[in-house]
């Protein structure tokens, strides 16, 4: 009997333009998902052409626009998260929002992909970082907080999906008590689990938005979540309807 063909690999891309990236490729490469995760630092449309998935690190945002738009990026990566799961992280969150406040001087290019508004530095500058453990649904071990540390992170403002979007699913929170003075006033209920600027991840049908910095610890359960949540069956639902 014929033996069954060996399951391909997943492909995941890693902007690597400016930020952390090479910290995510360290994480990836300690997930087991049952397939090969081989990793691609993407910097042509060559290179994206090549991925499965794509993760937009943390770090300066519109650097990284700047830089995507003279690599000839911009509209291939708009193109590529139509169809293919795309992860950003911190400064990634904000180019896979809808909207931005706080952008720089002369404005913020975004890609969109995630029906959210978010505010950029919206919990404040650099000496304003600080470490929570977060409780976060659907990570293996889900009982065992995930330790998120906050950089510079931006805040969701609002979730705005349109009737013909994907459903957005918060996968954690962040205790309203936290909240700085600078994303405005609370709500009367500061315990309303409502309140969007408590989101610090989601998911929006394939798509994965943390406003924290995962790649920073020695914790992978989030590289592998998105790898297992959102890549594997996505391919799957590509293979099957080809």
């Amino acid at each position: 009997m014929q033996s069954p063909s060996p399951r391909p690999d997943v492909t995941i891309g890693i902007l690597a333009l400016q930020g952390a990236f090479a910290e995510h490729q360290v994480m990836f490469q300690k997930v087991n998902a049952r397939r090969r995760v081989v990793i691609v630092l993407v910097r042509t449309p060559e290179d994206l052409g090549r991925c499965d998935a794509l993760v937009i690190p943390g770090g300066e945002s519109t650097t990284i626009a700047l830089l995507a738009r003279l690599a000839g990026l911009l509209e291939p990566l708009a193109q590529f998260l139509k169809s293919k799961p795309v992860w950003g992280t911190c400064a990634g969150a904000i180019l896979l929002s809808a909207e931005v406040e706080n952008a720089k001087k002369g404005g913020q290019e975004v890609l969109g992909g995630v029906s959210v508004k978010i505010a950029r530095n919206g919990w404040g500058s650099q000496v304003e970082s600080f470490e929570a453990p977060l409780e976060v649904e659907g990570l293996r071990e889900s009982n065992r907080p995930f330790h998120g540390i906050f950089i510079r992170a931006p805040v969701v403002l609002d979730v705005m999906p349109a009737l013909t979007d994907a459903p957005i699913q918060v996968i954690s929170r962040i205790s309203s008590s936290l909240l700085p003075a600078s994303v405005g006033p609370l709500d009367e209920d500061d315990t309303d689990p409502r309140d969007p600027r408590t989101i610090v991840a989601l998911r929006q049908g394939k798509h994965l938005l943390t406003t924290f910095h995962p790649e920073l610890t020695k914790d992978y359960r989030f590289h592998e979540y998105f790898v297992v949540e959102c890549v594997l069956p996505t391919m799957a639902a590509s293979a099957a309807t080809a």
